[in-house]
Formats: C-alpha cells, structure tokens, sequence
C-alpha cells in the first residue's frame, strides 16, 4: 500500500473513531501529565500537536540524547555540525553554521532556556519525561521558537531512600553507567543525586593517525535538594555539571560537489595528499592530518519556587544560570596533508535568566501572565592558520621569506556578543459553555543584541573591526477554539504568531540578521475510544514564514548570514496507539510536508555565485513524508514480566541547503531498532537486550559545501552505524 493511500485509510479510521455516538469513560487510559505549557495539564487536554517521551524510553538502545529522537517524534528532523545541534521540526530549525546563531525550536530543562545549540547535544540521563510541543510557541516561549519547544524534566527528589543502579555494554567498546539515588533528610527536605558515566570507542578511524573518531567519553552529574514545608511554598534546587573530552563530531568527507572544479581536494594534486576514499576506508572514517578534538563543559543552576497565594492564584518563579565552554577542532581539507584546513572552533557562553508565572483560576477562567528577563555574554572564535597556502596563491615563492610570511597568515573571526531580552505575556482560557473554549493570549518580545571583535583573513589582505549592535521588539498573539462534542475527543483551531530574534555573529561581517517571524493556523483532533484502547491524535497545519535566516560560505570563502525573504509549511501529522489485546500493542505516526521557499535569490556556488532565483525549492531538512510503526508485546512468564519491542522508522529524502542538489541530500531510508527487557520477579532486577540501527542504513545526518578556497568540498556528518548492547538494572 503507498503512503499515500494510507494516510487516507488512517484519517479515515481516525474521523469514524472520534464520534462513536456516545461518551465512555477514559478509566482505561493512563493520565499523561505535562508541565511544558507551564503549568501541570494532561497531554489530552493539551491543544495542539505534543510528545511525551517517558523515562522507560529514555536509556541506553533508546533515547540516549536529542538525535535519537526522530524515530519517537513526528516531523522531527535533527543532525549535528561543528558540534552543536541542528534541531528541525515541521521543516524550521537550526539553518545557521555561524557562532552566535540559534535554533528555531526552544530548548528547556525544567521550563528554562538552554540557549546554546551545543549544549542540547549534552547526553540525556535520569529524566522523568521529556516533552515537545511542536509548532509555533510564541505566547509562552517569545524568543527562538517559532518551530516548537523541548522541556527536558529532571527526576525528583522520592520521600523514601531508594534509587537505581544500570550497566550498559555493547559493541564498539560501549561501556556506560547511570545511576541515582533518594536521599530524604527530613519529613521536608529530600535530596537526589544522579550520574551518567559513558564511554564507547570511535565508530570510525582516522586512518592517518590511527586515532578514533567519534568515539565518546563523556560524564554528568546532577544533585536535586526539595524544600516542601508543607504550607503555601516549596522550593527545588537543581545544580548540574557536565563534560566531554573525545574525538567525537569529525568532519567527514563525502567528496566533490557540483561546485567543485576538481574531482578531489586541491590538497592531493598541491602537496600530494589523500582522502579517506583513496587510502580504502569508509563513510565513518576520516584520512587527515589534524587529529578531531572535541572538548567542552558546563553547568546549569536552575531554582524554582512555588507560591500558593490563595484557592485560586499561584506564583512561581525560575531562576537559572548556565555556562558552556567548548573547543572544537577538524580538518577542512579532508585529506592527510595539512593545507589550511585546521579548523579551530572555540565558544564560550554565560547566561542567565528569571522568569515569573502567574496562575490564576475561577470556575470557568484560566489565566497565565508571565514576565521574563534573560542576558548572556557570548565568546566566540573560529581560526584557521593558512598553512601552505602560498602553494596555491603563490607557489614561486614558497621557501622564501615572503612564501614564509603568507603562509603564516590565518582566517579568524574574533568577538563577543552581548544579549538582553525582555517579555512578557498573558494567556487566558475561558469555558464558554462545557462544550466550547476560547483560548486567547499575547506577547511582548524585546531583544538587545551588542557585538564587538574583529574579522582577519589575510588571504584577501582584510583585518576588519566588527562592532554592531541592534534591538528588535515584536508582539506574538494566539487565537484558540476549542470544542468537546464529547469527553472523549477534542478538536480546536487556532491562530497564532511567533518571533525569532535577529542575530549578530561573532567576528562576522554580515550586518545584524532581522528577525524571522511567522503566522501559523493549525486544525486538530484528539481523543480516545470510549473503551480506552486507541489513542489518536491529527493535525493540519500551515505556515507563512518571513525572513528566515540562512547560513552560507559565499564566493570569498568567508561565512554569510542572509535573511531568506519567504517560505511556506503545509502539512499534515497522524498518530495513533492502539492496545490490542492479550500484550499486544502498536504506536504509529505518520506525517505529510510540503516545505518550499515563496521567494529567495541567493549566490549558486555550481555557478560563480550568480544570483538564483530559489522559490519553490524545497526547505533544509524538510523531508515530504515520515512515518513510524512500533509493535510492542508483554507477557508474565513464571519467573517476571517479558517486554519486546520492535520499531521501523522511514523518512524521505532531504536537502541539507537551499539548492536541492543530490550534493548535499540524504535519500529516503529506514531505521530499524529493537529491544527485550525481563523484569525478574520479586526482585528489582531488569536485564535488557537492545540494538538501533539493525539494517545497519549509512545516513548522512548533516552535510554543508565548503569554501572555494577548498573547492567546494561536501564535508558533514553521519547518524551512528548499528549499535546493540546489554543492559542490566537494579533498583533498591
């Protein structure tokens, strides 16, 4: 059957499901509660398109950090390049390659901001539930989520001593422990500590030096202290610390592009180098001379306290402040000579934020108001020392002085930006009747950004100070129906409008981005049968975006930031979960896009930078179809419970630039992963079998077209090839 005919069959099945003619009971149904929306609400009564992933799912062979989430979340695309993540969702996301941009979907541990795209590649670990909104968010979240949000959720503090120790091995020399444990000190205070300790070798080589590449070495820790007198006020502090230090986010090679003049990088005909393919190895190999280094670290401090002012209004307040530091480096040239190909990637973050929420609630009113401050100071560098270049500009004069002085020059960008951001919002829910709501809501967004530092490139004889400074403000409304025709469904439409800030990179010489903004309408369904057995949920949606913002390397080798004028997002998502019976149960979604640039003209690097016309050219991974079917069976055997799972992702082709040029494109392929878990009975112990990736697919999660300088290379990154390992836990 195509995917086409089933998506009409499913929403087909979907429609008759919704009005059974009468209304049962949701007994049947286990109440998934979700904290996102700022205030605790169950997912069926949450409008608009949300996932929670729970924490049974959330572990080594599942969802071990935020990449891995594709296969659980509909129209969710994301890679990683120069480390930090590339999060898409419904086709808007994280276009920008350029210290200082950030991503269109908000990211959040515990309801505050985690700003750096690297720092949301941090591994997941002891979370009770992690939840996505996907879609415009900008009554609640203003700032950088114009695709959606993702709140990661701490496990709390338990009343009792207990906790939990897992132990992972697999192949590839994985080896990693998570583990945490309850400590209450009194009847009002209690306390947890948790760990994640993981190590796993390359799954690559670089077979110049031998080294891995790719491989993980990685630790965190956090520390939860709850304070509930049990008055009007409780309090949670949380204070977390991680760090890595491996050879992990290489660039890979993936040869020429439609750009490049030469069938293989000007390294090898120059100086005589080789690339990965030449010296026998693979798409997860490298072949160079610098060695990939990835280091970083940072904290997170978050406090809320929770103030319960009377029977109808509640206050709480969040206070965090965070720091990444990271140093990145690879090999531009891809080969195992060195000819300016080092890439130096240095970043520094310090940010800090408060946020103040309001809850107000009468017998048929609901409202949020909120109020939000946010600064950060931002570092960033990116250095390439030019070595050997005079034997491209000027090769005569190689061995000389002045061969020596040109080959000492450098491309570097240099600066700090300084952020400040102010909103401020009220959402108000009103029962007109117990069948029809209203919701309303609007925001107020400022942002002040301030830029100073320098651009070097010595090639082009350019030494430029950078200094910039901008504010944007925007108001952001919502617009809801809402209607019950019965306590088992609910359909809504909405209206509502979203603000991404501009941006000024560091070291850069593009000019202050403008905002990107857009006008969303999403239609939606949910519900269950009245026997608890099916849970479905359909959205239709469709988007006006203005002014998304586009990163590229331009005709001069220097990286450019543009605003990318109009696009527009027509989609449609299905899900449902269906518990069959006698242990059987199955989880499907599938999704419909139709992404595509209304107007853009831009450089085309195939063609001297000639400016194109690009409308109708389909968005940056913005595959047309995704879809996954899960099949889940548990049973109780004499000894405990047996748990199999086994799950087939598909998603369609991408483009990973503006172009939609099989250069820098992903085909359509499938993810197959499985899992078995036995629970022994009368005992805490949980052994697992688990593999992802079983078909063993080579998927090329990021890929972007070098500078002329190095004719145009397709460097990028891959999704991991085919894992499996054991697990064991023991909780006490």
């Amino acid at each position: 059957m195509s995917l086409n005919k089933l998506t009409a069959l499913s929403v087909g099945v979907t429609l008759a499901l919704a009005f059974p003619g009468a209304a049962f009971s949701q007994e049947a149904v286990e109440e998934i509660v979700v904290s996102v929306t700022k205030k605790s609400q169950a997912l069926e009564d949450l409008v608009g398109a949300a996932t929670v992933i729970g924490a049974d799912d959330l572990r080594a062979g599942g969802i071990e950090s935020v990449r891995d989430m594709i296969s659980e979340v509909p129209n969710l695309s994301i890679g990683d390049q120069f480390g930090f993540a590339r999060v898409f969702m419904r086709g808007i996301g994280m276009t920008s390659i350029d210290i200082g941009g950030e991503g269109a979907v908000s990211f959040l541990q515990d309801g505050a901001i985690v700003p750096r795209p690297a720092a949301q590649l941090m591994g997941m670990f002891d979370l009770q539930q992690v939840e996505v909104l996907r879609g415009p968010q900008g009554t609640l979240y203003g700032r950088g989520a114009t695709a959606g949000a993702i709140n990661m959720v701490a496990a709390k503090p338990g009343s009792e001593m207990g906790g939990y120790a897992t132990f992972n091995a697999g192949n590839y020399g994985l080896f990693s422990f998570e583990g945490a444990v309850d400590v209450p000190a009194s009847d009002t205070l209690s306390m947890r500590f948790a760990t994640k300790i993981e190590q796993r070798d390359g799954y690559g080589t670089n077979l110049f030096s031998g080294e891995e590449v790719d491989d993980r070495d990685a630790e965190a820790f956090r520390a939860v202290v709850s304070y509930d007198p049990d008055t009007n006020w409780d309090a949670t502090l949380t204070a977390q610390y991680y760090q890595e230090d491996d050879h992990n986010y290489a660039f890979h090679y993936f040869g020429p592009s439609a750009g490049t003049s030469l069938p293989f990088p000007l390294a090898v005909p120059i100086l005589g180098g080789r690339t990965v393919f030449d010296v026998g190895g693979d798409l997860y190999d490298i072949n160079s001379d610098q060695e990939a280094i990835n280091d970083r670290d940072g904290h997170l401090v978050n406090l809320e306290l929770n103030f319960q002012l009377n029977d109808r209004a509640s206050l709480r307040s969040l206070t965090s402040t965070q720091s990444i530091d990271r140093f990145l480096r690879d090999d531009l040239d891809s080969t195992d000579v060195n000819l300016f190909g080092q890439n130096n990637y240095e970043e520094e973050s310090d940010s800090f934020s408060q946020e103040f929420t309001l809850n107000y609630q009468a017998e048929n009113l609901d409202v949020l108001a909120g109020i939000m401050y946010f600064e950060e100071d931002l570092y960033g560098n990116v250095l390439v020392p030019l070595t050997n270049i005079c034997f491209l500009l000027a090769p005569d004069l190689c061995g000389t002085p002045v061969g020596d002085a040109i080959n000492g020059g450098r491309y570097e960008q240099n600066g700090d930006v300084d952020i400040t951001a102010y909103g401020a919002f009220v959402e108000a829910t009103y029962d007109i009747n117990e069948r029809w709501s209203f919701i309303g809501g609007l925001r107020y967004n400022y942002e002040e950004r301030e830029g100073t530092g320098f651009f070097n490139f010595d090639a082009l004889a350019l030494n430029i100070p950078t200094i910039a400074k901008a504010d944007w403000d925007d108001i952001t409304p919502r617009l809801t129906l809402q209607y019950r025709p019965n306590e088992n469904v609910m359909l809504y439409a909405t209206y509502n409008e979203a603000f991404k800030s501009g941006v000024i990179n560091t070291g850069s010489l593009s000019p202050p981005l403008d905002p990107e903004t857009v006008d969303a309408v999403e239609f939606g369904m949910k519900g269950v049968t009245g026997d608890g057995m099916i849970r479905y949920a359909l959205a239709l949606f469709s988007y006006d975006y203005k002014d998304l913002q586009i990163s590229f390397v331009d005709e001069n080798s220097t990286v450019s930031t543009i605003n990318a004028a109009e696009a527009e997002n027509r989609g449609a998502e299905l899900e449902l979960d269906v518990d069959m019976g006698n242990g059987w149960s199955v989880d499907f979604f599938l999704t419909i896009l139709n992404a595509e640039y209304t107007e853009f003209v831009n450089g085309d690097y195939a063609s001297g930078f000639a400016l194109t016309d690009l409308s109708g050219n389909a968005l940056p991974n913005a595959p047309d179809k995704t879809a996954k079917i899960g099949i889940n069976y548990e049973t109780e055997t004499a000894n405990g419970v047996l748990r199999i799972r086994g799950e087939v992702y598909h998603q369609d082709e991408v483009f990973f630039t503006e172009w939609n040029r099989p250069d820098a494109a992903q085909d359509s392929h499938q993810l197959i992963n499985a899992r078995l878990d036995y629970e022994f009975s009368n005992s805490a112990w949980t052994a697992s079998l688990w593999g992802r990736n079983l078909a063993d697919e080579e998927v090329i999660s990021n890929n972007i077209i070098t500078a002329p300088l190095y004719d145009s290379l397709r460097v990028g990154s891959v999704l991991p090839p085919r894992t499996f390992g054991a697990s064991v836990s023991y909780r006490f």
